[in-house]
């Protein structure tokens, strides 16, 4: 694995040259920002999930059995993080958690391998407000696991961190808007 730090500076260069887009945006939440970040660019091509690999598998306990979150921002940074972390011997399962309950087949809101009693990082690529990371959270719980970590790619809002401690959960960003050059949004 490359040295954390490296991998860090290697995967800001990444969502940089890739992710990263300055004009004028208008946000989910309605608001202007001078800047947007597709963080997929930076998690769904092969260089750069290594890289968040990297950061990501370094932030999270040994403990841990499960990572996913909503979709379809966790599914990018949870489908990789499980690939890499199965070919350095570490096992950890991936999910999804959707939007609304699919009610034919595997009926409910969850997809892929989650089970009562995993411990859990629940994973997000971009967060400006936490939101839909806290809204995993309160499913993976009412699934019967427990999450023990909110862990995203990119943190540009810089409030998710309260909002996971309101809920008794630590949070980590492999990356902050300030790490990339911009003053938090949230």
């Amino acid at each position: 694995m490359s040295e954390p730090t490296d991998a860090k500076a290697a995967l800001v260069e990444h969502l940089l040259r890739h992710s990263v887009r300055t004009g004028d945006f208008t946000l989910k939440s309605g608001r202007k920002s001078g800047w947007f970040i597709d963080s997929k660019q930076t998690a769904c091509r092969p260089d750069g999930l290594l890289l968040m690999a990297d950061v990501g598998l370094a932030m999270i306990p040994d403990d841990v059995t499960a990572v996913g979150g909503l979709t379809v921002g966790a599914d990018p940074v949870a489908y990789g993080l499980a690939a890499v972390a199965a070919t350095r011997g570490r096992p950890l399962k991936s999910f999804t958690i959707r939007k609304e309950a699919k009610d034919h087949g595997v009926a409910g809101r969850l997809a892929g391998a989650l089970e009562p009693g995993d411990k859990v990082v629940v994973t997000e690529d971009t967060v400006t407000r936490g939101t839909s990371s806290m809204e995993a959270v309160k499913a993976v719980r009412e699934l019967g696991a427990e999450p023990v970590l909110v862990l995203v790619l990119v943190d540009r809002g810089g409030t998710c961190a309260a909002m996971a401690e309101a809920e008794g959960l630590p949070f980590r960003a492999m990356v902050t808007a300030p790490d990339l050059g911009f003053d938090y949004e949230g």
